[in-house]
């Protein structure tokens, strides 16, 4: 029989401190993203300690409304199991709600600051794309946010590396990749954002971030149609196919709008 070889999701122990390997990929791809906004930045003359500053506020609010989210929508096992609550090594954490906070903080930030949310929008969507896109390699360590059950035979098919097909052997039987499809998805989309921003000279200010929110929903709609641990909010409704349809119509919207309504002022800013 073959041996199946997984990884652990503990990366390394320091006595009483256990660092897992989804801390560790969620601080890198908080890494990445972090020095592509500061090149960014640099590079169209925004003031260097606007991005560090935002981000020790975003950062923590982002985690915090990531859980928050994610424990709302599964209070029938947090209220059995309050200590868990914290528990956000366990997983547990969803985009949605990190999204929700950091535009949030986002928001406050710039109206305090005097800046334009929607030139500061702009300049991080692809790092936030990015950053997305190794975060959900701590799903892949943790065994998590994958689809319905498929056959070893069909993970060979994509020609994936045994490391990979081997992670998706989970109590007895292989799923789908539904992470390394979204991650896939984002990284396609970092690449769309950056080949828009640098060729489209009819963009508008704020529209290379609501082409963020409208790829990376469309993606979402359709991998997460495959996932079996769906954050539901009635027994046919997945959340987040839920909020990504409203995100992809709240920014083609905002689209529309801002460049019928708001065209002359839009003109201006650009």
């Amino acid at each position: 029989m073959e041996t199946i070889k997984t990884i652990d999701r503990v990366a390394l122990e320091l006595g009483p401190i256990t660092v897992y390997w989804y801390g560790i990929i969620i601080g890198v791809g908080i890494l990445v993203g972090f020095i592509l906004v500061m090149k960014e930045s640099r590079k169209v003359g925004i003031d260097q300690n606007v991005f560090p500053d935002l981000l020790i506020w975003a950062i923590p609010v982002s985690i915090l409304f990531a859980r928050i989210y994610y424990v709302s929508f599964e209070w029938g096992y947090y209220r059995e199991n309050p200590e868990d609550i914290i528990a956000v090594w366990k997983g547990g954490i969803a985009i949605h709600g990190a999204l929700i906070g950091a535009i949030l903080t986002t928001i406050f930030f710039c109206y305090k600051k005097g800046l334009s949310f929607w030139r500061v929008a702009d300049i991080a969507a692809p790092s936030l794309i990015l950053a997305q896109a190794i975060g959900r390699w701590g799903n892949f360590i943790n065994q998590e946010a994958h689809g319905t059950e498929v056959s070893r035979g069909f993970l060979e098919s994509l020609y994936l590396p045994d490391f990979i097909i081997d992670q998706m052997f989970i109590e007895g039987s292989y799923y789908h990749p539904t992470f390394l499809y979204e991650s896939i998805w984002n990284v396609l989309g970092f690449v769309f954002l950056i080949v828009i921003r640098e060729k489209w000279k009819s963009l508008k200010q704020g529209e290379l971030f609501l082409a963020y929110l409208i790829w990376y929903s469309a993606g979402r709609f359709f991998i997460e149609g495959l996932r079996t641990d769906s954050l539901m909010l009635t027994e046919n409704l997945r959340v987040a196919q839920i909020i990504s349809l409203l995100l992809i119509g709240l920014a083609i919207s905002l689209i529309y709008f801002r460049r019928t309504k708001l065209k002359h002022s839009l003109d201006r800013e650009n």
